[in-house]
């Protein structure tokens, strides 16, 4: 039995995204602190190099994921787990002030995931 079925789908979906959404938080933004000096497309080519990781995550984590959740609760959830991860990632690797806008738009995304998923089930 292969090891990833034993784990319910919402758990896998959850930790492929969150995983591919931290390859994707360093393609898209990593190179501001790490390849500020580097012409632009020695950036974008490292960032398309990272994001190869992130789609081989991302794209099992929505294939896993859609046997369970429709198109849009996927899309919320990604776009959750994308704040989930920026905000520690803006804090602590690019060295920008933690903002309580941060948190209002959290509290944003809370609505949509409670249009998105009542009703489930």
């Amino acid at each position: 039995m292969n090891f990833l079925q034993s784990i319910p789908v919402p758990v896998q979906t959850v930790l492929l995204l969150v995983l591919s959404n931290v390859f994707m938080t360093f393609a898209w933004y990593g190179h501001l602190k790490n390849l500020s000096t580097s012409p632009w497309y020695i950036a974008a080519i490292v960032s398309w190099g990272i994001a190869f990781f992130e789609y081989m995550l991302q794209v099992p984590g929505n294939r896993i994921g859609a046997t369970q959740f429709n198109v849009g609760q996927l899309k919320i959830m990604q776009e959750v787990i994308t704040l989930l991860v920026f905000v520690p990632f803006s804090v602590w690797f690019l060295d920008q002030p933690l903002k309580l806008d941060y948190l209002w738009a959290g509290l944003c995304l809370l609505g949509a995931v409670y249009f998105v998923f009542r009703g489930a089930a």
